[in-house]
């Protein structure tokens, strides 16, 4: 059977971004779990970095790359301003077609726009962002939309399941297992 890592940023003791009493930990294990289910459905087994709300460290999260033939990140991105919007995803050039389309995938059934001139796409030194261990290690870190948005948390909270199913179809497609309905 195909193995895909899926892992939740953050952990048990980082709650990440926070808007309200919502934390970006619970948003991204949520999504990893979802996204987890939604894969086993299609045939794909999830190596994941905790069952239910664990969430384990970026160190284990890291060790579990190697494990599957596609290794994701969930995050949520965050900013002063509550206007700021969209979908990006972080990793080296070999995973620059899966990364547009993950977020093209996120995009599409949110509403929200790709982040840059690449689809959504960001090389690891782009902006404040650099050394990213989960990068460097061959993962992609998929910033789902700003958690600081009211309006793009308030869409995800609704649409979650329609996302990660999405977003489960563009990995099972990406690693040729079963087809896109």
């Amino acid at each position: 059977m195909t193995k895909v890592t899926i892992t939740a940023g953050h952990s048990n003791t980082d709650p990440g971004a926070v808007n309200s009493n919502v934390t970006e930990a619970e948003i991204t294990t949520d999504m990893r779990n979802i996204v987890a289910y939604c894969l086993k459905d299609l045939g794909v087994e999830a190596v994941t970095d905790g069952n239910g709300s664990d969430n384990d460290t970026l160190r284990n999260a890291i060790k579990l790359i190697k494990q599957g033939d596609v290794a994701i990140e969930f995050h949520c991105n965050a900013f002063h301003d509550p206007r700021a919007a969209g979908v990006e995803a972080l990793a080296q050039p070999k995973d620059k077609v899966l990364c547009r389309k993950l977020c093209e995938a996120v995009s599409d059934v949110m509403g929200i726009p790709t982040r840059g001139d690449d689809g959504g796409f960001k090389s690891e030194g782009s902006g404040q962002h650099s050394r990213l261990g989960y990068v460097r290690n061959g993962g992609i870190i998929l910033e789902l939309f700003f958690i600081s948005n009211p309006t793009e948390l308030a869409t995800y909270q609704a649409k979650k399941w329609p996302l990660a199913r999405e977003i489960a179809d563009v990995i099972a497609e990406h690693i040729g297992v079963g087809c896109k309905a």
